[in-house]
């Protein structure tokens, strides 16, 4: 290293300096692992990949979920009890099933890889799903007055799409927003205020995904055909998949940082063991391990608190 590089004697930036203001400084990496170069990596230019992904996925769901009783009772004949009751059984597991996507992505996968699986799983459902409603010997066997009859085993190929789009949903929906957010570096001024316009244009992806859904897809559902109604947001939620990943050299990514149960059940033995200790009334003289025994990867330090603390 020269000494110009390390000691600028005109009060200019030096090299190194302005080499390491042009990456993140909140522990992101870019698609090979590497520090994410700023210019190179998120802000707006890898959001439009993260919402497209977002609304093609709430296009599908509201799609079948806004009509999803009507399709139990005149196809597969329920009654309008047990379609309400599995139509809820769904509802609720597909809004379980976030626990266990928000678990792998901060844990071991990340939200990249999180998101990219479970919105492939989601496909292969939309597509299963697509042919219990439109292949002979898979869907509803029905007369020209539009009595339809449905045997075990095509209910069975129903529910087992139905509950593949669960399990996808499950690793889409706590991750998409998260990722968003990870896209914007907090410690760059510039980069935390359009974060908050990045949120203002995912719930308005939302909103135009159920529009649509709720609006057009239940039309043709109702009047086209069962078929092409939950086709069209299969294709719609393919596509969104390959432009998601065409769109990896744009992303910062966060390390998984481990189990976090692990970690919770740490904090819970210290405060059991030290609860008996007098906490100074000056933060600094708490006592700290260095930053490179106390990091956890993927995961930042919280500023100290008292609105937790445990008073007698």
């Amino acid at each position: 290293m020269g000494e110009d590089d390390a000691n600028p004697k005109d009060g200019t930036l030096s090299k190194l300096e302005v080499e390491d203001d042009n990456f993140t400084k909140d522990g992101t990496v870019d698609f090979r692992g590497n520090p994410a170069n700023k210019k190179e990596t998120g802000t707006w230019k890898a959001c439009p990949f993260i919402l497209g992904n977002e609304c093609a996925e709430r296009l599908a769901y509201y799609g079948m979920g806004t009509n999803l009783v009507l399709y139990f009772k005149h196809r597969l004949k329920l009654s309008s009890a047990n379609a309400t009751k599995t139509n809820s059984d769904w509802g609720g597991t597909c809004y379980i099933t976030p626990l266990i996507g928000a678990f792998l992505a901060d844990a071991y996968l990340g939200r990249f890889w999180t998101i990219a699986i479970f919105s492939i799983i989601y496909v292969f459902g939309m597509t299963f799903l697509t042919l219990t409603a439109s292949v002979p010997g898979l869907k509803p066997t029905c007369d020209t007055y539009g009595n339809c009859h449905a045997t075990e085993a095509q209910k069975a190929a129903c529910y087992v799409a139905l509950y593949m789009i669960a399990l996808g949903t499950g690793g889409i929906k706590p991750c998409v927003s998260s990722y968003g957010a990870d896209q914007f570096d907090d410690a760059d001024e510039v980069e935390k205020k359009h974060k908050g316009s990045f949120f203002n244009w995912f719930y308005f992806s939302i909103n135009i995904g159920a529009l649509v859904a709720s609006s057009l897809l239940v039309w043709i559902q109702d009047n086209v055909g069962w078929g092409l109604g939950f086709g069209i947001p299969a294709v719609a939620m393919a596509i969104a998949v390959i432009t998601f990943f065409s769109g990896s050299r744009l992303y910062r990514n966060q390390k998984p940082g481990g189990s976090p149960l692990t970690r919770l059940c740490q904090v819970v033995v210290a405060s059991i063991k030290k609860y008996q200790v007098e906490v100074p009334a000056d933060k600094s003289l708490l006592y700290e391990t260095t930053d490179a025994e106390s990091n956890i990867t993927g995961s930042r330090k919280l500023d100290h608190t008292k609105d937790f603390r445990c008073t007698k």
